[in-house]
């Protein structure tokens, strides 16, 4: 075990000792797993009867990662999971910043702070307004990391398989929205022709739009066609085809000619709920851009092989994160908006001593109220220090001091 493994298993052993994790919901059905410093391992199939042996073995053994089963189990400690006997899950959603757009580009606190604003989409437009579950019934969950998960331990999603719940992620999502479904068609008659054969109707097919009391995701749609009407009567054909790339390849005539349609239809469009006044082309555009470019910016964010998943393992509530020394943290919905895992998370076993580190590379750090600009051979506070060697940008020790130590 290297010098930062020790100096992690330390803070670790520390906090394990000032604090016990929390317990989750029927904790003698689930199982345990656990990683640790000072081994290449990962144990699993373990179970615990009380909270008191759970604490014991977290001092005594100081995992680095902490993980209990969303699904409940007849033996949970058996060592396969066909012998464990299955009796139901927790609806989970996972959200990591890893699978955001653009993630490597971020800061760790330019991360936590977009996923953050995901998870609050997730739990006010899906969760609570769509799905209709109530906040007693989410538990939101900082993963000590670089996400949050949605805990749902409600008896009504128990039993859901892998397909139910894979449904509701494709739902959250927007995989396989049917855009003609969302704008039917509306075919009325316009004329009669007198013809050899007879008489032929013609007929108009206009594309209607979600009323205002619809819900769901006709709700979400019409709202988005809103946006989209005020922006097409109102931005530069070029700054439109920027805003939606769908119609990055159409002649700006023709995205004047949408314009000077809708814009002069504006006003009855979503008090008739039909585009039956504009033309069939500009009606098609609009779905184009509402199906390509809109729903998908309307969609929440999840981790989707999670969710589906009625055997998974996830971070343990009250334990650290090996990886940053943050705290796997629950919160409500209310604390969630300000929440501020660097300043939030941190475990206040670790002390303000200071403790001599080595620099990766420089590093501009804001934990705790402090600002920390930190460059080659320097000191942190023991709480930083955990954060910046768990997260691989520093090393515990100064290097000077392993060179002299060779002789």
């Amino acid at each position: 075990m290297d010098s930062n493994s020790r100096f992690l298993l330390k803070s670790f052993r520390k906090y394990y000792r000032e604090n016990h994790p929390i317990m989750p919901d029927r904790f003698t059905k689930r199982e345990f797993g656990f990683m640790f410093f000072d081994r290449q391992m990962v144990q699993r199939h373990m179970s615990f009867p009380t909270p008191e042996e759970l604490n014991r073995f977290m001092i005594a053994q100081v995992p680095s990662h902490s993980y209990y089963s969303t699904a409940y189990y007849r033996k949970p400690s058996a060592p396969t999971m066909d012998e464990k006997e299955w009796l139901g899950a927790d609806l989970i959603f996972d959200l990591d910043a890893d699978h955001l757009e653009g993630a490597e580009k971020m800061s760790y606190p330019e991360m936590l702070s977009k996923i953050k604003e995901e998870m609050i989409d997730l739990t006010d437009s899906f969760l609570f307004s769509d799905l209709g579950f109530g906040e007693e019934n989410v538990h939101i969950t900082f993963s000590g990391g670089r996400g949050y998960h949605a805990h749902i331990p409600s008896k009504d999603v128990l039993t859901l398989g892998t397909h139910e719940r894979r449904e509701l992620v494709d739902y959250i999502t927007c995989s396989g929205l049917n855009i003609d479904w969302v704008f039917p068609f509306q075919r009325v008659a316009t004329s009669q022709v007198r013809t050899a054969a007879g008489k032929r109707t013609n007929v108009a097919k206009d594309r209607l739009i979600p009323p205002p009391e619809a819900g769901g995701w006709r709700r979400r749609m019409r709202n988005g066609l809103m946006d989209l009407v005020n922006d097409v009567c109102d931005l530069d054909p070029k700054i439109l085809k920027k805003e939606y790339p769908s119609v990055s390849a159409s002649a700006n005539s023709t995205l004047i000619k949408m314009r000077d349609d809708v814009r002069s239809s504006r006003k009855v469009l979503f008090e008739k709920n039909t585009m039956a006044t504009l033309n069939r082309n500009t009606q098609e555009m609009l779905v184009k851009i509402m199906g390509e470019d809109v729903a998908p910016s309307l969609a929440a964010e999840v981790d989707k092989p999670v969710t589906p998943d009625i055997k998974r393992i996830i971070r343990l509530p009250g334990s650290v994160h090996g990886k940053t020394g943050l705290r796997v943290t629950p919160i409500t919905r209310d604390e969630l908006t300000g929440f501020d895992p660097l300043q939030n998370a941190v475990p206040s076993s670790y002390s303000d001593e200071p403790i001599r580190i080595t620099m990766k590379k420089d590093y501009e750090l804001d934990m705790m109220g402090e600002h920390f600009s930190l460059s080659g051979e320097t000191e942190a506070p023991e709480y930083a220090a955990v954060f910046l060697i768990g997260r691989r940008v520093a090393d515990h020790g100064h290097l000077s001091e392993k060179k002299e130590s060779l002789f």
